[in-house]
């Protein structure tokens, strides 16, 4: 029976859907970000133009586009909103996160809900699900199958999955399709998705790529039928960011990855090796530092190391 696996880490929360020993659907919360259906008090910056597209600033900080606007608020004004869509990480870090006004009481949204795992511990069980390998699919966007691969890729106006393999056009249209359909869900990716398969002529054939992505995918979701050239459109509710996004912040994603696999190596004073930019980024947050230290009990030092990649750091004997 499928089981969601809870996992609080430091600077985020993990959360895994495990179906027969492998990881189906799967999320990370940053921590202080608002999920979608939060209730917060904010203050209106900017009343936008013609009654749309007004900033407020939350209590925390946090700056909010109001695509409706505010009716009857002025500027400076306090109103609570209701947050719809979390910021998004990459090629536009100057785009806010979505809200819109309501007369709602302050609230955050739960997390999901699961079984939650003590975490440091002695067995590592979302790695033993999959949870390593899904980890390096956001980073790379490289996501390999029986006979093919896929390659994904964020772009402002949508998340793209290029299809390609050595299966007959027919088979790998179909196989990609599915393929495409359970990244899609593991990956957490929402928005729109373009999917770019091989061609197909016929119509039946064409009709089997649809079914195919419709018996993976949940609802809701919408979708074009696969087109003459192989490309299918699906449009599915995007309330925070995909994995793949995420990584798109690529440093802070590797320092989060780094504290993860720190906390379950050896006990006692470690030292952290990595690229100078995530040792840059956790020199500023001693806060994670000093939890890792509580986690693992020793002291904690740091290295930069400009030869690893960005991916590589890792924890060694202080």
């Amino acid at each position: 029976m499928p089981e969601w696996l809870i996992e609080r880490g430091i600077g985020e929360t993990r959360a895994a859907l495990i179906d027969d020993g492998g990881i189906v659907e799967a999320r990370i919360e940053l921590e202080n970000a608002l999920a979608a259906a939060s209730i917060t008090k904010a203050r209106l910056l900017d009343i936008g133009i013609n009654g749309r597209n007004a900033v407020a600033i939350a209590e925390g900080g946090t700056e909010y586009l109001l695509p409706r606007g505010a009716p009857g608020a002025t500027q400076g004004a306090t109103l609570s909103i209701e947050v719809t869509r979390e910021a998004i990480p990459g090629s536009e870090p100057w785009k806010r996160p979505l809200a819109r006004t309501t007369d709602k009481p302050t609230q955050v949204a739960p997390s999901v809900a699961g079984r939650e795992l003590p975490f440091p511990a002695p067995a590592d069980e979302l790695a033993r699900s999959g949870w390593d390998d899904l980890v390096d699919e956001a980073r790379t966007g490289a996501v390999a199958f029986a006979g093919g691969q896929l390659r994904i890729s964020a772009t402002p106006a949508m998340t793209l999955i290029d299809v390609d393999g050595y299966l007959g056009p027919n088979e790998l249209a179909k196989v990609g399709a599915a393929e495409a359909a359970k990244a899609i869900r593991r990956l957490d990716i929402g928005g729109s998705v373009g999917i770019d398969l091989p061609t197909v002529a016929g119509k039946s054939d064409r009709q089997s790529v649809g079914d195919a992505i419709d018996a993976i995918l949940p609802k809701p979701f919408e979708r074009t039928a696969m087109n003459g050239f192989g490309f299918v459109q699906i449009v599915r509710p995007r309330t925070r960011p995909s994995l793949i996004e995420l990584a798109q912040d690529r440093v802070a994603f590797e320092a989060r990855a780094l504290l993860r696999r720190a906390a379950l190596e050896m006990a006692g004073a470690k030292r952290l090796v990595a690229h100078p930019a995530v040792i840059a980024l956790l020199e500023k947050r001693r806060n994670w530092l000093d939890a890792l230290s509580r986690q693992f009990g020793g002291t904690l030092s740091l290295r930069a190391d400009a030869a690893l990649p960005m991916s590589g750091g890792y924890a060694e004997k202080a």
